[in-house]
């Protein structure tokens, strides 16, 4: 089944690779979506996939890379759209 989250990462989250480290494990798990940085410091990261694998996704944002630290992940869940591929902005 597929879905879609919408996740805000707050904490150490910009400037730490935490973009990229989702968009290399989603494209690895074949999941689509986007990350971006927000003004107010967030990270919004949109997944969209195979159930599992969003899950798992979440799951290791809530860690993140070695160097963000992760102090609160809010997570929505939306209506999937059909995404391909998976894009940071």
């Amino acid at each position: 089944m597929t879905i879609r989250k919408r996740v805000r990462a707050a904490g150490r989250v910009q400037g730490v690779f935490f973009r990229d480290s989702v968009r290399r494990a989603a494209v690895a798990a074949g999941v689509a979506g986007s990350a971006e940085n927000l003004a107010d410091g967030t990270v919004e990261v949109v997944l969209e996939g195979p159930d599992e694998a969003v899950e798992r996704l979440v799951e290791q944002m809530r860690r993140g890379p070695g160097h963000a630290v992760v102090n609160r992940l809010d997570v929505e869940d939306e209506e999937p759209e059909g995404l391909q591929g998976f894009s940071v902005g």
